[in-house]
């Protein structure tokens, strides 16, 4: 059966994203990286082709230029256990120039755009009272980075 896999096109530092996200995210590993050959006019040395793999996960990369930027259109989905990997996924993710997005949204230093969000969340929302679901809701659209305590604040009607 096909499989259909995530490839992701980098301007110019694709090796450079694939070592940092294959660090931060467990079972995560490259698995191959192939270069451009020198002779390739202004790509010499870039990444042609990187196969890696994201919490088992594959996916992959190569540089290619600036003529296709990241957007919001597509992002990675983070699922956390609690508000301890929420924050290590954040502040790794958001550092040296990362932006801060609404509701548990992000872009990396590269533009790539993450949702890091904790299991708790995804229950509020979807919890058997509206007025509960819809007060964790609102709360969440106040947000950045998802604080789960004022989420469960929030949906108890605190």
């Amino acid at each position: 059966m096909p499989e259909a896999t995530p490839f992701l096109w980098f301007d110019d530092d694709a090796e450079t994203a694939i070592t940092f996200y294959t660090e931060l995210i467990p079972d995560s590993s490259i698995v191959s990286v192939g270069k451009y050959p020198d002779e390739v006019p202004g790509m010499g040395g870039k990444v042609m082709h990187a196969h890696f793999r994201l919490a088992g996960r594959d996916y992959y990369a190569m540089d290619a230029g600036p003529q296709f930027p990241f957007t919001e259109a597509i992002s990675l989905y983070v699922s956390c256990a609690d508000q301890a990997e929420v924050d290590r996924y954040w502040d790794a993710l958001t550092a040296d120039g990362g932006q801060e997005q609404p509701c548990g949204w992000l872009k990396d230093r590269w533009g790539l755009s993450w949702q890091i969000i904790p299991d708790r969340l995804i229950e509020l929302i979807r919890h058997p009272d509206p007025e509960t679901a819809h007060r964790a809701v609102q709360a969440m659209l106040t947000m950045h980075r998802i604080d789960i305590a004022a989420l469960e604040a929030a949906a108890a009607g605190a």
